[in-house]
């Protein structure tokens, strides 16, 4: 397939439903987990439940990193924004992002904090070395897709001798967060979420390739299908599941080979081990403190650090407590099962991150799928 039309034809789609009705165990039941947000969108906009046989349950997962920051390093980066001569530059999706009492960067920003929505990291540091009397800080956040970009800016920066730019740094990793809901699958509050297989995440898997799956396969005895985000990507990525769970196989399949390969991105997994550590500790909002699982600035960067430079403590705290974003991103409750859902909270009044984020697991339901079980 070279074309975009292709990884949508119907024809090739009723294809491989049909594959995946006839190949399905009908005594058994099959709980895939997408962990990507873009993956949760696709399967809700292009209808691609309506397809699958009724035991066959997409469960869904963490989705974004942007779903996943715990409240206290949002608080963090408002304080940061509050302070006397910064300017703090943030992506877009984090803006709207509900901090603890309701607070939000879009909030800090109508009460007079200095904060701009870039683009690229690039763009921060154009504010840089446009504002020389202003510290500017950038809001760093992302899984390994976005974390190659930081790590070159940084590099930018001492190059240039930026002295007043500098990162708030929140870039955490897939794998943990994989392992952490593989090695915890019940929990008190949030509830059980039994997995069988995996759908991997794309973006990620195009930098850091499909080796580290390997070892979910091999230890915890769960298939992986590395998938693409068109519907064909998504329904021959389920079927690849389905045969590997029928074999009793547990392997890492990679059905995106047009992108991802065993080894990932050279190049840029070079950028990020120059640049960054692991930090001993880090919070999840939903999966708790997972050990390892999120990257801090190495010594010789630390003047880039905006944590050490400006000794911003974190705090832990909690956002709304009737929300049941942290369940969700466990893939513990589905979004409707949240009472705050579509009532008030909506896209346009949210209340969680996962209905803030584009790639939020209740943004989807709520743009594509909130009517489905009512038709049911």
């Amino acid at each position: 397939m070279k074309h975009l039309d292709e990884y949508r034809d119907a024809e090739t789609a009723r294809r491989l439903a049909a594959s995946i009705h006839r190949e399905a165990d009908t005594d058994r039941r099959y709980r895939l987990m997408e962990f990507c947000g873009g993956h949760t969108h696709a399967i809700f906009r292009y209808g691609i439940e309506d397809l699958l046989p009724a035991n066959i349950e997409m469960v869904h997962g963490p989705g974004c990193p942007v779903c996943v920051l715990p409240t206290g390093r949002l608080d963090m980066a408002i304080r940061l924004a509050k302070r006397d001569g910064v300017i703090l530059a943030s992506y877009g999706d984090m803006l709207r992002v509900p901090g603890s009492k309701g607070q939000s960067l879009m909030k800090a920003k109508a009460d007079g904090a200095d904060i701009r929505m870039v683009y690229s990291t690039l763009d921060a540091l154009k504010l840089a070395e446009a504002n020389p009397g202003r510290e500017v800080i950038f809001f760093a956040i992302g899984f390994e897709t976005t974390t190659p970009p930081t790590a070159l800016a940084i590099e930018a920066a001492a190059k240039a001798k930026l002295g007043n730019f500098s990162v708030f740094c929140n870039h955490v990793l897939t794998p943990s967060a994989i392992a952490a809901i593989l090695e915890a699958p019940a929990v008190r509050d949030l509830g059980a979420v039994e997995i069988d297989g995996f759908l991997g995440p794309a973006h990620v898997s195009v930098v850091i390739g499909s080796q580290p799956y390997e070892f979910f396969a091999e230890e915890y005895r769960k298939p992986v299908a590395i998938s693409g985000f068109e519907p064909i990507d998504i329904l021959q990525s389920i079927l690849m599941l389905v045969r590997q769970l029928n074999e009793g196989r547990a392997e890492v399949e990679n059905q995106y080979i047009r992108a991802v390969t065993r080894d990932g991105n050279l190049r840029a997994k070079q950028a990020v081990s120059r640049i960054f550590e692991l930090r001993r500790d880090f919070e999840w909002r939903g999966l708790g403190h997972i050990p390892y699982s999120a990257l801090r600035l190495k010594d010789a960067y630390a003047a880039f650090d905006a944590e050490r430079r400006f000794d911003e403590p974190y705090i832990a705290s909690e956002g709304n407590k009737a929300c049941a974003c942290p369940a969700i991103l466990r893939g513990a409750k589905k979004p409707t099962d949240c009472r705050l859902f579509g009532s008030v909270c909506t896209p346009e009044t949210p209340l969680g991150s996962c209905m803030v984020s584009s790639e939020g697991a209740c943004a989807a339901y709520y743009s594509y799928g909130r009517m489905r079980e009512r038709t049911q």
